[in-house]
């Protein structure tokens, strides 16, 4: 094999966290399968608290802000939303992931992470509220790549089971549930549902942006 890189590791990492979960993810599990022993790798990574830091700087540099963008903050922060979302849907780990680390500790993750800071504060948000805005923005992207309309099928008949069951609710009662019983159980299409979430969020951010 080639020269072992912190790089190489993080991406084997994180192959096996995507087909086997983080819990299977492990120094000597990592060792093996690159042909290596434990030491070699202990050079990189000298725990799996080091690893998840180096899979998470891994897994954010490939959407990672350029230094120098003179587009309007709008579309900017609509490509670090989405990166993220697209990140977290390639890789199923990665929510547990980032979810495990010190962002303190994590270099890529500073960059987007200051990066949308300074766009929120362009668009003339306050320092507290900028803070709110990414945060928000990080659990809006996580929702969305998780959500059940990017993951397996649910059984037919479950499926059918809870259209039926909203269906035959007294529309008088509840006309919209009735109405509205398909989408809501059988979900919307992936390409609408993700571009969808993102303009709710970003439009909330804009509309607010637009009364300072």
């Amino acid at each position: 094999m080639g020269k072992l890189t912190a790089q190489g590791i993080a991406e084997r990492a994180l192959e096996i966290g995507d087909a086997e979960g983080l819990d299977a993810v492990t120094i000597r599990r990592l060792a093996t399968d690159l042909g290596v022993t434990p030491m070699a790798l202990y050079w990189h990574y000298k725990n799996k608290d080091q690893l998840l830091i180096g899979m998470a700087d891994h897994l954010i540099g490939g959407f990672a802000p350029k230094p120098a963008d003179d587009r309007p903050w709008q579309e900017q922060l609509r490509d670090l939303t989405e990166g993220l979302i697209r990140t977290l849907r390639a890789h199923p780990c990665a929510k547990n992931v980032i979810e495990q680390i010190d962002p303190v500790e994590v270099p890529n993750f500073l960059a987007v992470w200051d990066k949308a800071l300074g766009l929120a504060r362009t668009a003339g948000f306050g320092v507290e509220e900028s803070c709110l805005i990414t945060k928000y923005l990080l659990q809006s992207a996580i929702a969305i790549a998780d959500a059940p309309v990017h993951v397996k099928a649910v059984d037919p008949a479950t499926v059918r089971a809870k259209l039926v069951g909203l269906q035959t609710l007294p529309e008088e009662t509840y006309p919209h549930l009735v109405e509205m019983a398909a989408p809501l159980v059988r979900g919307t299409e992936p390409g609408l549902y993700d571009t969808f979430g993102v303009d709710l969020v970003l439009c909330g951010i804009e509309a607010l942006a637009a009364r300072r």
